[in-house]
């Protein structure tokens, strides 16, 4: 944050302009990023549902960073109405594309579905960072293009929480993973996480099914689990916002004494669940900087002080005597 200095609103300007020329390639689209007003970067952040309270508090970082730095660049942040609605999510990077903003530094809803548009983006001479949810490699390599991912280790996260969920349980107990959206590479990498955790500690993973992130759809699938399955001891969530489903379920069936819930997110909510003993842990990526990380990595580039590559963001196990 330190790097970010009045005297370099002009360098970024410039900067964003050149780049601009780099990247488009073509006379027309020079001619619309010269035709631009010169001053501050605008930088749009577009995130995933706001309903969530997760991207509700990167959003609220990320505008709090900026009315710490209004001489530095203008931002545009945007959500969609649901975690699923991809669709909506592609009409505000073409928005932005419209708009001829400097940069996008986008939590894509889908890591294979967004990567085409993204590049819409970078085509246009917009510099483009991924955040949160890390874009599929094969899916780039396709599009022939590299975008950088600043955001946690996923897995690394997930293998925190179950392996503090294997302290509580016995090799050999019984355990199911609720997932989140299946093409969404965080989701892939917070499943395997749980995966190594439980299969390192011994313990048996009797179901794995997505709730797209939702609340109310985990709340119907782990009905269905506890069930089918009499003697499980612990559901792995791949977000806190399924967690949340997962205790409603268990409560309704009067098993929420006996099988323990890990989420992920440190939201609110799973902090109050934490605190009353209905979820075990959870897993802090630090919502409010995962946005301000790539905001600054994003003017860094414009500015040319940073090439760009992957950087890697802090996520740290939350347990109920980690809470005030």
């Amino acid at each position: 944050m330190d790097r970010l200095r009045v005297s370099g609103i002009r360098a970024v300007a410039v900067g964003a302009l050149a780049m601009g020329v780099m990247l488009s390639g073509c006379a027309g689209k020079k001619e619309q990023k010269d035709a631009a007003a010169p001053g501050k970067p605008r930088v749009a952040l577009v995130m995933k549902s706001l309903a969530n309270e997760f991207f509700k508090t990167m959003e609220d970082g990320a505008r709090n960073h900026q009315r710490q730095h209004l001489d530095q660049y203008d931002l545009i942040a945007q959500g969609i109405p649901d975690e699923r609605d991809i669709n909506r999510q592609h009409d505000l990077v073409q928005q932005m594309i419209a708009q001829k903003v400097d940069a996008i530094v986008i939590a894509p809803a889908d890591s294979k579905a967004m990567v085409g548009v993204s590049k819409e983006a970078m085509d246009a001479g917009i510099v483009v960072v991924n955040i949160d949810n890390k874009f599929d490699a094969d899916t780039l390599a396709q599009e022939g293009v590299s975008i950088p991912f600043v955001g946690p280790d996923n897995r690394k996260g997930a293998r925190l929480a179950a392996e503090y969920l294997a302290q509580k349980l016995r090799p050999g107990d019984k355990v199911a993973i609720i997932e989140g959206i299946p093409t969404a590479f965080n989701a892939i990498m917070r499943k395997r996480g749980f995966e190594d955790a439980m299969t390192a500690a011994r313990m048996v993973i009797v179901d794995s099914q997505s709730a797209h992130w939702e609340t109310s759809e985990a709340e119907k699938v782990v009905s269905g689990m506890v069930s089918r399955h009499a003697d499980l001891k612990a559901i792995l969530c791949a977000n806190d916002s399924m967690a949340l489903g997962a205790v409603a379920a268990l409560r309704s069936a009067g098993r929420l004494d006996d099988v323990l819930v890990v989420g992920f997110d440190n939201i609110s909510a799973a902090q109050e669940y934490m605190k009353e003993g209905a979820i075990l842990c959870t897993v802090d990526q630090h919502a409010d900087q995962i946005a301000v990380e790539g905001i600054i990595y994003a003017l860094d580039i414009l500015e040319g002080a940073a090439t760009p590559q992957d950087k890697e963001t802090r996520v740290d196990l939350v347990t109920a005597g980690d809470i005030e």
